[in-house]
């Protein structure tokens, strides 16, 4: 039976001094000890941090735990220096901002809703994100990857490859899915990729609108255009929410796992022998460069037990994917390793259960066009240095890694891709 561990590793606050390569040993430690660990959080509430892949699946697709309240962990430092959790992550725009009419957007956020409220807003979204889509955008995802590869020829020999690659191909990708026209692209990346008000971005989002419902395509808003079960109010918050979120996390994936392959030659040159294994590799680069320390937490609607540990009802967890990801009971021996031959399939990445990520298959599309594209055109691909193989701050309050530069030299460059 697994207790929340009292010490040695007694936990509090995250550790901040993990890279998304190499987590805190911490994080390991407190694995080994329990299943569940305590956990601090912002609003002075006394919860839990699930460490072990089995709690962290239980927690995540048992429907006795609730998406609200929208508690975050206490960060970094905050053991030595209690006003650092309150200072030490970046913040967003908070999520209960009022728009134009009235209405809290939270209201109408996938990330805080549960039960028929969430299964109502997903269904509506849910077609554009299916497999079969992911499959039927490849073309155009292939055909804008080979782009951005001629841009980087362009911009070379020393490149970022997270300004220069990564967060170009998930912004195109995102603007084609969601319904974004080529010509409001880069008004959308200096509204939804900078900074900018909540009013900014709903008044684009109106115009998005507008002009959908004259222009009608293959792509989310006109979707829910077309969706009559939908209020205006609730089709602005889902695109709120849709045009911000995913986005980021791919571009990271990219950055990451090419980061991952440039310091693992071996695996490099295993997936440049056999490009074919670049599908599969997606999921171990997913499973070792998981961008969430941990998801959003969910709280307890009444007493449950799991793993043996009670969770009394109002106790919040915080699922940590980065420790799931690298359970041994899971993953075997060697869990820290980067394996493109390993079968990674289940991992919490996209996190898992009714609030797993919607974009996933996509994703995945967009990762591996990305990576076995620029692995493809540049064969003497350098790393001359990534921000993220030293610790960052978090860049959120959930606690989510940032995939900082990635400087590379491309070197010598093949004609095809």
């Amino acid at each position: 039976m697994s207790e929340p561990a009292q010490c040695p590793f007694h936990a509090r606050a995250l550790p901040g001094d993990g890279t998304p390569l190499s987590p805190s040993p911490r994080l390991a430690q407190w694995r080994a000890q329990a299943a569940f660990m305590p956990l601090d959080f912002q609003d002075g509430h006394e919860g839990l941090v699930a460490t072990r892949y089995e709690a962290a699946i239980d927690v995540l697709q048992d429907p006795r735990f609730s998406m609200r309240p929208a508690r975050m962990p206490v960060g970094p430092n905050a053991a030595d220096d209690p006003a650092a959790a309150e200072t030490s992550a970046v913040p967003l725009e908070a999520p209960g901002e009022l728009d134009d009419a009235g209405q809290q957007s939270e209201e109408f956020n996938l990330l805080t809703l549960d039960g028929e409220e969430h299964a109502k807003l997903r269904r509506a979204v849910t077609a554009r994100f299916s497999l079969r889509q992911a499959r039927m955008r490849q073309p155009w995802i292939h055909e804008m990857v080979v782009a951005q590869i001629e841009a980087l020829r362009a911009s070379g020999p020393v490149v970022d490859i997270w300004r220069d690659y990564a967060q170009p191909i998930a912004a195109r990708t995102h603007c084609h899915v969601i319904g974004v026209p080529e010509a409001r692209y880069e008004r959308f990346v200096e509204l939804f990729v900078g900074v900018s008000t909540a009013q900014q971005k709903y008044d684009f989002i109106r115009g998005l609108i507008e002009e959908r419902r004259t222009d009608p395509g293959e792509d989310v808003i006109t979707d829910l255009l077309h969706d009559t079960d939908l209020s205006r109010v609730e089709i602005e918050g889902l695109l709120r929410l849709l045009l911000g979120a995913g986005r980021d996390s791919v571009a990271y994936l990219i950055a990451t796992a090419t980061v991952a392959l440039l310091i693992n030659p071996d695996q490099l040159s295993a997936l440049r022998a056999d490009p074919e294994r670049v599908t599969g590799a997606v999921e171990e680069f997913m499973r070792t460069g998981a961008m969430f320390v941990t998801l959003f937490a969910r709280t307890a609607r009444e007493d449950v037990v799991i793993d043996g540990v009670p969770i009394a009802a109002g106790t919040s967890v915080a699922v940590s994917p980065v420790s799931a990801n690298r359970d041994p009971a899971q993953w075997g021996d060697r869990p820290d390793d980067v394996d493109v031959s390993r079968d990674a399939f289940g991992h919490l990445g996209f996190g898992q259960g009714i609030h797993g990520c919607i974009g996933q298959q996509v994703a995945r599309v967009e990762i591996r066009e990305g990576i076995g594209a620029l692995i493809t055109a540049f064969p003497d691909l350098e790393l001359i240095e990534a921000e993220q193989l030293s610790p960052m701050p978090f860049a959120h309050p959930v606690a989510v890694y940032e995939a900082g530069a990635v400087i590379v030299r491309l070197g010598g460059a093949t004609t095809a891709v």
